[in-house]
């Protein structure tokens, strides 16, 4: 099995960041891995453990500083990384089709992993967008998930505490959510 994770570099939510022109801000401040996208990695790490002939694979877009993004994750438990580098700050769109054409390039997934959002620009669109140009189903916000052969079985977190529990096969796009582990 094949899992890919897609992780991104994010400021550290601690971090006190200046604006710097119209659309900059001043990038010396600490950068992490979004925290959501920790959940992911963690349950990668968690379905990889439990059925042994797994690789898993990170992927992000973003400047070559998220390398140390990717470090976080091997340090949790991917196997690999595969950086798409870039001086801009994407869109959700390119973001999404630039995750896409690695993800193809490196042989197609079984099954991809993402947080439900990423704590800088909250736009809740690259998953979306992913799983649109694989041609593959998504769920989001996922607060419990299970694997059985050829499915997975989630369930996700909605409005007022409601919860609901979709069943989807592989290959799909799962949102992480905080509830997850």
């Amino acid at each position: 099995m094949k899992i890919f994770i897609c992780v991104k570099h994010v400021p550290d939510s601690a971090a006190k960041i200046t604006i710097q022109g119209q659309d900059q801000f001043d990038e010396s401040i600490t950068f992490i891995l979004n925290p959501y996208d920790e959940h992911a990695v963690e349950e990668a790490a968690h379905v990889k453990k439990q059925i042994g002939d797994c690789e898993v694979i990170a992927v992000s877009v973003g400047k070559k500083d998220a390398e140390n993004t990717l470090r976080s994750a091997l340090a949790m438990g991917a196997d690999r990384g595969i950086l798409i580098q870039t001086d801009d700050r994407p869109d959700s769109i390119v973001t999404a089709r630039a995750l896409k054409a690695a993800i193809e390039q490196d042989g197609g997934p079984d099954l991809i992993f993402t947080g439900k959002e990423s704590i800088d620009s909250e736009g809740l669109q690259t998953m979306y967008r992913l799983a649109a140009g694989l041609k593959i189903p998504v769920a989001s916000n996922v607060v419990a998930f299970s694997l059985e052969q050829d499915r997975v079985i989630v369930e996700c977190e909605m409005e007022a505490g409601a919860t609901g529990v979709i069943e989807m096969p592989l290959p799909c796009v799962v949102g992480t959510g905080k509830g997850l582990n």
